[in-house]
């Protein structure tokens, strides 16, 4: 097993910086500043990059179980073998990598140095969650979140939901009325919650009145659509320091980039349909998107935005 798990790493390692012909006119002041390149491919289906401090970038593939890491240079390991569905990522003040642990129902925190897992949410009225799929850390340290149901077996909630568990491990369900839940982002001054439903073509848009309490919700722009078939929804997003969201249309193959004011300013389009992205790299200048079975970076005008980057 190990042998071929080396034999793996060094075949992805192999893929590296391969580029790919990809015709993206460039948005004004968001880029792309240079061309679609497949990292490191060969992988079953890749989600939820996250940033480190240092702009070292951390990535799940799902169905085999992993977490996997490329530095700023390049280069791919292996960071975390049997994550049991880790899906959305994002590292909080503390260098810890909070992950939804989808196959496990929860919500963990994993330090980085010794691998060692805390549970920060389990349960909701007595119950586990049904599959955490995306997050957000806020600047109190604690951490929006999705769970939606994608039909595998009973759901073990009531309904699907974005909850907010604090700093001190109080969970609050915040949104129990979208079809499937996916992405969540907060804007840069966190004033505003973002959440991407999978299952309608409306991103709704919350004011955030405190940690756990959220105002009334508005459709803050509408996901294009393919010019046949049925609407479509979305998966997940990130976000840059200027406030535009980049929103991930596994459909169209492509990131649908939209202003602070929900207009949509463009599409970058990439080979596989893609399923989250996130600023990475020393400037965070670099968007790092992960597409089926690949991780696809492109160079960028605009700085990605971090959150929780100073301790409390």
């Amino acid at each position: 097993m190990k042998t071929s798990a080396h034999h793996l790493l060094l075949s992805l390692a192999l893929a590296a910086t391969i580029a790919v012909a990809q015709d993206n006119k460039p948005i004004a002041g968001i880029g792309p500043a240079g061309g679609i390149v497949q990292a490191h491919t060969g992988f079953k289906f890749t989600e939820g990059p996250a940033a480190d401090a240092q702009g070292n970038v951390y990535f799940a593939d799902i169905p085999n179980g992993r977490i996997h890491k490329v530095d700023t240079a390049g280069k791919l390991s292996t960071f975390l073998e049997d994550s049991q569905g880790c899906n959305g990522l994002m590292f909080d003040a503390r260098g810890r990598l909070i992950a939804c642990q989808g196959g496990a129902g929860r919500v963990i925190a994993i330090d980085v140095a010794t691998k060692r897992i805390e549970p920060l949410a389990e349960t909701y009225n007595g119950k586990r969650f049904n599959a955490p799929n995306d997050l957000v850390v806020d600047r109190h340290g604690g951490v929006y979140f999705t769970d939606p149901s994608f039909g595998r077996g009973e759901p073990a909630q009531d309904k699907m939901a974005v909850y907010y568990v604090a700093a001190d491990r109080k969970v609050t369900r915040l949104i129990d009325d979208l079809p499937r839940p996916n992405g969540v982002i907060l804007s840069p001054d966190e004033k505003t919650l973002y959440v991407l439903p999978s299952g309608a073509a409306d991103v709704m848009a919350y004011p955030v009145e405190s940690p756990s309490r959220l105002g009334k919700g508005r459709v803050f722009c509408k996901l294009q659509q393919a010019p046949t078939g049925p609407p479509r929804g979305g998966d997940g997003l990130t976000v840059d320091t200027a406030g535009n969201l980049y929103l991930t249309q596994p459909s169209l193959k492509a990131l649908q980039v939209v202003s602070p004011g929900g207009k949509t300013l463009g599409l970058i389009t990439f080979p596989e349909g893609p399923s989250n992205c996130t600023f990475g790299g020393p400037d965070m200048k670099t968007l790092y998107v992960t597409a089926r079975t690949s991780l696809y970076t492109v160079k960028m005008t605009a700085t990605g935005h971090r959150f929780a980057a100073k301790s409390q």
